[in-house]
């Protein structure tokens, strides 16, 4: 099957921030979002609000943005819905919280909304689907064609660990510590078409493997491929999905100016012809999972080609392992060395201040390192609750 891409002559992005709506008062979810995104509709085409949209339970509501030129686009954005957002629940005694599992509340006792698509989701996945209490935050970065599209997801896989205990926040599921740093990973690779995407070598090849899956009945649209990282051939965009929804506007906009520095620095690396080869399955597999159990504490898998920056032969730790050169780094150091790699980038499309942020966030810890420090201090998991619509609220991370 051909599937056009659209084709994007800019690296625009949006950002799709999942919400989480709770009793201002006991914490637990309040399933409301359909009669609030009624009212938010009234008055738009069709009833709906273009920036604000159903997900899987009532207790949820997706705010995106339009497609922005830069980090601050997104955040005038995402702040300008919120604010239309925020009387509505008020009203209700109700509050946003933005985090990917919520503390304490069952996916088994939530609604589901009334859109037939979601119904369908839980007819055909049924245990897997009706346990997704989770939320994300999205990144679309636009690229110029299919072909591009494909290099950018190889190498941008690569720095997916990276991403995820940056993002994480999900150390808690349904009343109980998890362990993890981001039990939504976990949660949502159970999807069959969730996860680390597979190796593609170029754009045809995902045309014939989107053509299998659609021809043996698994998925009915590309829009069901729910990879960690995926082209979006109707936007024209990579689309980066492996983010844990992080607690505040600052810290989501920072990550966004990550990924569309990250994808610059790509699409500028295939114009020399010196894009890095793919990484192995297995070491983005095993780091995966590293960055879901320990998050910014955890020792990620490094490889690198011989004479390329990194880890070398004199290295205490550094092996030669089929022809590339291994190592383990700590996670907050791999942050400092993609961001100096990515400052002359940042320098010239005006992201500087934003990967700032995210070392700022490396420095001081995630929302799931805060959310830890809520109980540790002697808090119950309401308190994480209140913790976390505090934080949304007053769009600042609080300080460990």
């Amino acid at each position: 099957m051909n599937i056009d891409f659209e084709p994007n002559a800019r690296p625009t992005i949006g950002v799709e921030m999942e919400l989480h709506l709770v009793d201002a008062t006991t914490g637990d979810l309040a399933s409301i979002a359909g009669e609030v995104l009624a009212e938010m509709g009234d008055g738009h085409p069709g009833g709906e609000h273009p920036k604000a949209k159903h997900e899987l339970f009532q207790s949820t509501i997706e705010v995106i943005t339009g497609v922005c030129d830069g980090p601050e686009d997104v955040r005038r954005d995402l702040q300008a819905t919120l604010a239309e957002l925020r009387p509505l629940l008020d009203r209700r005694d109700v509050a946003a919280m933005s985090s990917a599992t919520h503390p304490f509340a069952l996916a088994s006792e939530q609604l589901i909304s009334p859109d037939e698509r979601y119904h369908r989701l839980i007819e055909t996945m049924q245990w897997p689907a009706r346990r997704l209490l989770i939320c994300g935050m999205h990144i679309h970065v636009g690229v110029p064609d299919g072909e591009q599209a494909i290099a950018v997801i190889n190498e941008l896989t690569r720095h997916l660990p990276v991403f995820l205990a940056l993002s994480a926040s999900s150390p808690y599921f349904e009343g109980a510590d998890s362990g993890m740093s981001s039990a939504r990973s976990l949660v949502f690779e159970s999807l069959p078409t969730a996860g680390l995407p597979p190796q593609i070598s170029e754009w045809t090849e995902f045309e014939d493997f989107m053509d299998t899956l659609i021809g043996a009945g698994c998925i009915e649209t590309v829009r069901e491929v729910w990879w960690d990282i995926r082209p979006h051939p109707g936007f024209g965009t990579v689309e980066l999905r492996m983010c844990d929804a992080m607690p505040t506007v600052h810290e989501t906009v920072a990550l966004a100016g990550l990924a569309q520095t990250l994808v610059v620095w790509c699409l500028d690396r295939i114009a020399e012809g010196t894009l890095p080869d793919p990484p192995t399955q297995w070491s983005v597999k095993q780091n995966r999972w590293l960055a879901a159990r320990h998050g910014l504490d955890a020792r990620l898998i490094v490889e690198t080609e011989p004479g390329a920056p990194g880890p070398t032969p004199s290295d205490p730790h550094a092996a030669e392992v089929g022809g590339r050169l291994v190592d383990v780094v700590d996670a907050r150091d791999l942050v400092g060395a993609l961001v100096e790699v990515l400052r002359p980038t940042a320098h010239r499309i005006g992201t500087d201040a934003h990967l700032d942020d995210v070392l700022e966030i490396a420095r001081t810890g995630s929302g799931t390192d805060r959310q830890r420090a809520v109980v540790a201090d002697g808090g119950t998991l309401l308190d994480v609750v209140h913790h976390l619509v505090r934080e949304l609220a007053t769009d600042t991370p609080t300080a460990r």
